[in-house]
Parts: C-alpha cells; sequence; structure tokens
C-alpha cells in the first residue's frame, strides 16, 4: 500500500495527473473541532504531549477533508525544552523561553541522548496516527530546522528580523555555533525516533531562513539541513525529507542538491512558473498558495489553485500553502481549494 501512496509517489519523482493536497497548519486553530480538544487538554503544551490527544487533532482534517497527508501535531520548541530550556506559551502573544546566549548557558543544556526522556509522548503519538491513519494517507514528521529553532533559544520569542540571534552570531560565533551544532545533532535524533515509530517522511521547516544573507544562508540554514538529512537517510534509507528554506527567494534554484532533499517546499512569495524552471526541474516541489486566499476564498482563490496546479503541472508537485493556514481562515475555503484541486 506504501507504494501506492500518493504523496510518497509525487516524492519519489512520479508526475501525477492531479496533485496529492496536504497544509501546513491543517490541525489547528481555525477548526471548531480543534479548540474544542484543546480546550479539553488545558493548554497548548499539555496538547503537545498528550499523545490521546495530539493524535486525535493530527485525525480531524483527515476525517473532516481527505487530506493525503497528516504531518504529526506538536511544536518545533519541544526540542529546546527537551535540552533544558524552560518553555511556555503566553495566550494570544505566543512561545516564550529562557534564552541562551553565554558559553556558560551551552555547557548546560542536556545531551542529546537525554531529549527522548521529554520527546517520548512525541513519539507515542505517531505509533497511534500510524495505526489509526487510512491506508492511504501518508504520515509526516518534522522538526525545525537549527537556524529557526536558534532564533527563538536566543532571543527567548518571536524577534522582528531575528536580531538576537544575528546579534550573537556577530558577536560570539563559538557560542551561536555551539547551538546550532546542539541543535542539528537533537534534530537527527529527533526526527530518527519519529522514523522509527512510524513517520514515512519527515519535513524540516527553516521559517526564518530568509533572514539569512550571503555565506551565513549556506553555513547556518543550508549546512544544517544537508547534514540531518544526510544522517537521516544513512540511518534509514529511503526515507523521504521535504526541505522548506522559507524566504530563500531566488536561492531556492539548486536547493535538492545543496541540501539533498526529495521535495524543496516554496513560500509564496516565489512565482511557481518560476520555480517550475529553475527548482522544479530538479525534482518535487512542494507549495504555494498563500494562505490569505483561506480567509478571503472566492473566485480569488479558485483562479489562484488553477494557475498552481498548472504551473507545477509537467513534473512531481505537492500542492500546499506557502506558509501555515492562519486561525482566522474559513473551513470552507480549505475545501474550496481540494475541490479546485482535484478537478483541475
Amino acid at each position: 500500500m506504501t507504494q501506492q501512496k500518493t504523496i510518497l509517489r509525487a516524492l519519489a519523482g512520479e508526475t501525477l495527473p492531479t496533485p496529492p493536497i496536504w497544509m501546513m497548519r491543517q490541525a489547528g486553530r481555525y477548526l471548531p473541532e480543534y479548540k474544542a480538544t484543546r480546550a479539553q487538554a488545558g493548554d497548548f503544551l499539555s496538547l503537545c504531549y498528550n499523545p490521546d490527544l495530539a493524535a486525535e487533532v493530527t485525525l480531524q482534517p483527515i476525517r473532516r477533508y481527505g487530506f493525503d497527508a497528516a504531518i504529526l501535531f506538536a511544536d518545533i520548541l519541544l526540542l529546546p525544552q527537551a535540552l533544558g530550556a524552560d518553555l511556555w506559551f503566553v495566550t494570544g502573544e505566543g512561545p516564550r523561553l529562557s534564552t541562551i546566549t553565554t558559553a556558560d548557558q551551552l555547557a548546560q543544556l542536556k545531551p542529546v541522548e537525554a531529549i527522548h526522556d521529554t520527546l517520548n509522548p512525541v513519539y507515542e503519538t505517531v505509533k497511534i496516527l500510524s495505526q489509526e491513519l487510512p491506508a492511504e494517507t501518508t504520515l509526516i514528521g518534522f522538526a525545525g530546522a537549527p537556524w529557526t529553532v536558534a532564533t527563538y533559544m536566543i532571543g527567548g520569542q518571536g524577534t522582528p528580523h531575528q536580531g538576537p540571534a544575528h546579534a550573537l552570531k556577530a558577536e560570539n560565533r563559538a557560542v551561536f555555533q555551539g547551538i546550532i551544532n546542539r541543535l542539528t545533532d537533537g534534530t537527527i535524533a529527533y526526527l530518527s525516533k519519529q522514523i522509527e515509530a512510524g513517520a514515512e517522511c519527515v519535513k524540516l521547516f527553516d521559517s526564518w531562513a530568509g533572514s539569512l544573507e550571503g555565506d551565513d544562508f549556506t553555513e547556518f540554514s543550508i549546512k544544517p539541513m544537508q547534514k540531518i538529512t544526510a544522517a537521516l537517510k544513512q540511518k534509514h534509507p529511503g526515507i523521504p525529507v521535504i526541505a522548506f528554506p522559507r524566504g530563500a527567494g531566488n536561492r531556492y534554484a539548486g536547493m535538492h542538491a545543496a541540501i539533498g532533499a526529495d521535495c524543496v517546499a516554496l513560500d509564496d512569495k516565489v512565482e511557481a512558473s518560476w520555480a517550475a524552471k529553475n527548482v522544479q526541474k530538479d525534482g518535487c516541489v512542494q507549495g504555494n498558495l498563500a494562505s490569505s486566499h483561506m480567509v478571503t476564498g472566492g473566485k480569488a482563490l479558485i483562479n489562484e489553485t488553477r494557475r498552481i496546479c498548472e504551473a507545477f503541472s509537467q513534473g512531481p508537485h505537492i500542492f500546499n500553502l506557502g506558509h501555515g493556514i492562519t486561525p482566522d481562515a474559513d473551513p470552507a475555503n480549505v475545501q474550496l481549494m481540494i475541490d479546485t484541486v482535484r478537478e483541475a
């Protein structure tokens, strides 16, 4: 059955008449059933660490929409928490972490081998999903890429233009590199356990890659993702990897080879026709409808969805948004997008 799964076929380089579909943050705050389960859990982190409830919210959009893939419900900041950072969420504002900016603080982080004590509930969620998902639905595991996760660890929260991380990179390269190295090794261990638990492919989210310039883009976005990808493929031969260096612009060209990824996910700032010529020629691409269409809907959503499908119709393509769906999205617009893709 695995070989019949459309996502895995696209990741293997097959051009399909209808692109498979899933959606970043498809299990989330735009769905009333998610809100009910979140209330049952009590708070966001309790939901992430409750395997039964985390599996339930992962399954909800599959039941409602029949997406071709489910992505594990978790958060990119669970890994720094497992490494010893304090993590909490402020209602309406987002995550907060204890900061890591000095050699002493870096030295106090836990060794990579210790992360599984904290992350075992996540692996249990993957095991539940591998049993409960429909046979045709691909299970995607994920992690944040080291640069993006580091920006939160260094800044203590999301920051404009990732200023604190850039400052540490300039002022104390050794500590900054140490954080990247620890996160790279931790991500390999974390994703490897997800794969062992049943994830059929994995995705690396480098949400803030676009703020890196020049050699730093290669050094701190691309190289860590390449190291993670190579290690996972060595340990788990055949495992497909999706890389998402969001904001890469023209630097998306050549990403398949640079990272070793089976698929490159595109943000919505990239023109689909350009990406078809310059990125898709090297392998599967994923994307890249603007998430704002999930709010506004209508003819514009239909036209843009058709345009993207047409642009990528000559090569392997997984239809997705160019960023995660937002809480103000209308669930009916998600159905309209799916219907448009499948009727194209």
